[in-house]
């Protein structure tokens, strides 16, 4: 059984509560999470590296010398590969990292990251991270309560209804808010430390990216 610690908005300690267990509680697969985290990866990638050919740099057309007589090599065009400022033979060429993952995996792979966050006592939860102005200070303070202020990152996953977290901690560079919804294994698994409000946590598994 998976607990976690319940703190007022305000940082201070309320309870111990039980946390989900098809969640918190799962069988871990470090199979899912690299097959995941590799996904997720590879496909931030953009893929626009291009170097031009000798058929796209400037120049060539016509041929630097005779073919014979010379006593140069025989050359057939100033933008070949072995001239200075010539083309580039073999270079990179824009094409798509996508890597596609299958639901059943993600899912398991972000239960497994949750699970591993649980059993290390690292998930805390609050029953709002919502401020009634964009204060970092007032974020500051709730956190310094709590005991989570920290310089190792912490992720920070919040609803609709958490107004102003994102602005209360914009300028933190320890603190990572994403919408529930827009949950990942590989943000969990970064994260030394994971924070959800109440209402995040209700809405858990309800369209997370994994």
């Amino acid at each position: 059984m998976a607990t976690a610690k319940l703190y007022s908005p305000q940082g201070s300690f309320k309870q111990e509560i039980t946390l989900p267990e098809q969640f918190f509680d799962a069988e871990v697969s470090n199979g899912c999470i690299f097959l995941t985290v590799k996904a997720y990866l590879a496909n931030q990638r953009q893929g626009t590296h291009k170097s031009k050919t000798k058929a796209e740099v400037s120049g060539g057309g016509k041929k630097p010398w005779k073919q014979k007589g010379t006593g140069h090599a025989r050359q057939g065009s100033t933008t070949s590969p072995n001239w200075v400022r010539g083309g580039t033979a073999h270079g990179p060429k824009p094409h798509k990292y996508t890597q596609k993952i299958n639901k059943k995996v993600k899912r398991k792979a972000l239960a497994s990251a949750l699970t591993v966050k649980a059993q290390a006592q690292s998930v805390h939860i609050f029953e709002s991270l919502s401020f009634d102005a964009p204060k970092t200070k007032a974020f500051l303070n709730a956190m310094s309560t709590a005991g989570i202020v920290n310089n190792k990152r912490v992720l920070f996953l919040v609803s609709n209804q958490d107004k102003f977290a994102y602005e209360s901690s914009s300028n933190i560079p320890w603190a990572r808010v994403m919408r529930v919804q827009d949950a990942n294994t590989y943000e969990l698994i970064r994260a030394h430390q994971v924070v959800f409000s109440q209402d995040a946590l209700g809405q858990l598994g309800g369209g997370a990216q994994e």
